[in-house]
């Protein structure tokens, strides 16, 4: 019986992944399909769908996909939804500030569906602007520190980009995040390509002016919300101020 339930558990945690690697696809599929809507479907006149072709490519996603999410949303193939751009403010536990960015052609769906998630994982949602003000939106880029078989310094990325507009760049182990104005992201993003530095993600996010360190106990809770979240068709992103100090994930690592 231990083999079959050991094997019953693989095959459920594969079908666990696999279904979280079909929405993360149809989550970055959808983004570049709006971004052709809004902007044409030309990469090189369109930096916003160059970038969000990048994603997809850097996430496995078939080329055919690609292109056909990029033709339904110029207008080159029928099929294309009229998807609009939501942003819900809310509280997690803890009083966590968020906000949650949806990209959605139904509305009704997507607001019942990010306030039963919230409402049921102690979280609530909240009128607009009441916790937008907490944050700022920047531009970021994510580069990998190993490219090729070389080793890629800080020194080297901040060169790279100051005078493209970098704030600051931050290590996060084996990668660096590039911090701009959300102006200068595009600018960011050249510059490194000009200097032969590869990329992993060059998108704006919403970054925050303070954070809330949580504990265990609410750090969990935390997770288990974004998770919730993460896992509903109409959420692109979240954003939100929480801290988890180094200890405490060991320490839920570890349960």
């Amino acid at each position: 019986m231990s083999g079959h339930s050991k094997w019953a558990t693989t095959k459920h945690k594969k079908a666990v992944i696999d279904a979280k690697r079909g929405k993360m696809f149809a989550k970055l599929i959808k983004n570049v399909e709006v971004a052709a809507r809004m902007g044409g479907g030309d990469p090189s006149g369109n930096p916003t769908l160059y970038d969000a072709i990048q994603k997809a490519k850097k996430s496995s996603v078939p080329n055919d996909n690609i292109d056909r999410a990029v033709k339904r949303g110029s207008g080159a193939e029928t099929g294309g939804a009229d998807y609009q751009t939501i942003m819900y403010e809310g509280y997690g536990p803890s009083g966590v500030a968020m906000l949650i960015e949806c990209l959605t052609d139904n509305k009704n769906r997507a607001a019942m569906e990010v306030r039963t998630a919230m409402t049921r994982n102690g979280g609530s949602l909240a009128d607009p602007g009441s916790v937008s003000f907490l944050f700022n939106r920047k531009g970021v880029v994510v580069v990998p520190a190993e490219q090729d078989g070389r080793m890629v310094s800080e020194d080297d990325v901040l060169e790279a980009t100051l005078e493209a507009g970098a704030d600051a760049v931050n290590e996060l182990g084996d990668s660096f995040e590039v911090i701009s104005e959300s102006g200068d992201l595009v600018a960011v993003r050249q510059a490194l390509q000009a200097a032969g530095i590869d990329y992993d993600s060059a998108e704006a996010e919403f970054r925050p002016d303070m954070q809330v360190e949580l504990d265990q106990d609410a750090a969990a809770k935390m997770f288990r919300l974004v998770d919730v979240l993460e896992d509903l068709d109409d959420v692109q992103n979240i954003f939100a101020n929480y801290d988890v100090p180094d200890e405490v994930m060991a320490a839920l690592e570890e349960e």
